[in-house]
């Protein structure tokens, strides 16, 4: 019953690291068509990140304002303007206004598809839920990886539009979140909501009494705003969630994706060829991360993402460093392939433990 809930919210997933992976693959041709410096160039790689935070900050009170399937549609129709923006860009203004607006998209997106799918999923699955969300992060940068390494800058941005309009499309067929419709107090939709998810004949009685029940407790805890989180006893769980999304940001995680065909044409080794390979091996690799996290367990995975990717970003620092002092260029592109290969190893085969440890936290 829940088939077309789950493929709009995964495609959701999908199509946000599919926003991720269009500046890398890009670069060259956005560079050439528009004469961007290279620090022009920076700022609409990096401009999707500031959008992401201004639609972050302000996703929860959409989602509890306009419902979750009102948040997903809002957030749709940003991303929409921000690719035709992208699109007819004839300047860096038109270029960074378009990627600004897909990075607000994302922002709400980021928030409201997990909220969304955790709400409308059975206990029982919702764990392969957040095991498939990882693998489709993983996808959708991989295709744009492929995709913006054959094709034009433009006919790409184009191509971006396409999963937008089918999730605004799919928006009209799926239910809206019976804990939201709990919450604002529309029993009859509530009900109607539930039984659309479980099955016409699905005994929601348990379910539908738990979720008041829930929701009635939640109302009563009073609302002390952003500065309660700050109190002692949420100072543990605050830095390691806090603290594993931050460090994971400075340790280059979208920097890499952003710059990846720079990262290899400065090696010297060929940007098509290398963004390809990168693209297959994330997926190979998260597959492996999925397949792994219930028999290793989070924190093992944990040590190893952060150790393996510690490795790789060394030894491509290392290549780079010599290249500067003009010692053995014959192993620059060497180095930069292992040092990136040991990096995505490690990185995204074990991106799904962190990913779960976030979202407990």
């Amino acid at each position: 019953m829940l088939r077309n809930e789950c493929v709009n919210g995964v495609f959701d997933w999908f199509e946000i690291h599919f926003q991720v992976g269009y500046s890398s693959p890009a670069k060259s041709g956005i560079m050439k068509d528009l004469g961007l410096s290279l620090s022009e160039y920076a700022v609409f790689g990096s401009i999707l990140t500031v959008g992401g935070m201004l639609g972050a900050a302000c996703s929860g009170k959409i989602a509890d304002l306009v419902g979750r399937r009102g948040a997903m549609g809002i957030s749709e129709i940003f991303c929409i303007t921000g690719w035709f923006a992208i699109v007819f860009s004839k300047d860096a203004l038109w270029l960074d206004l378009g990627r600004l607006l897909v990075g607000c998209g994302s922002g709400v997106l980021c928030y409201v598809i997990p909220l969304y799918l955790a709400e409308i999923a059975a206990k029982n699955v919702r764990g392969a839920f957040s095991s498939f969300l990882q693998l489709m992060l993983c996808c959708g940068k991989a295709v744009m990886f492929i995709m913006g390494s054959l094709i034009n800058w433009r006919t790409s941005a184009l191509i971006g539009v396409i999963p937008c309009v089918l999730q605004l499309i799919g928006l009209f067929f799926i239910p809206e979140s019976p804990r939201w419709l709990a919450k604002t107090n529309e029993t009859k939709e509530f009900e109607a909501a539930l039984r659309r998810l479980r099955g016409e004949h699905a005994d929601i009685s348990q379910e539908a009494t738990d979720i008041r029940l829930y929701t009635e407790y939640i109302e009563q805890i009073p609302d002390e705003g952003l500065l309660n989180l700050f109190q002692k006893r949420y100072a543990y769980p605050l830095i390691v969630g806090a603290g594993l999304m931050m460090f994971q940001q400075f340790g280059g995680l979208n920097g890499f994706s952003y710059y990846a065909s720079f990262i290899f044409e400065s090696a010297g080794f060929p940007s098509t060829v290398g963004s390809i390979g990168v693209a297959v091996l994330q997926i190979f690799m998260a597959i492996i991360g999925v397949l792994f996290i219930d028999k290793s367990g989070r924190r093992p995975l944990l040590l190893m993402s952060a150790g393996g990717s510690c490795l790789g970003r060394v030894i491509t620092g290392l290549s780079f460093f010599l290249q500067d002092f003009h010692a053995r260029k014959d192993l620059t592109a060497t180095l930069v392939i292992i040092g990136v290969l040991v990096k995505l190893l490690y990185l995204y085969c074990c991106a799904e433990a962190c990913e779960r440890v976030k979202l407990l936290y």
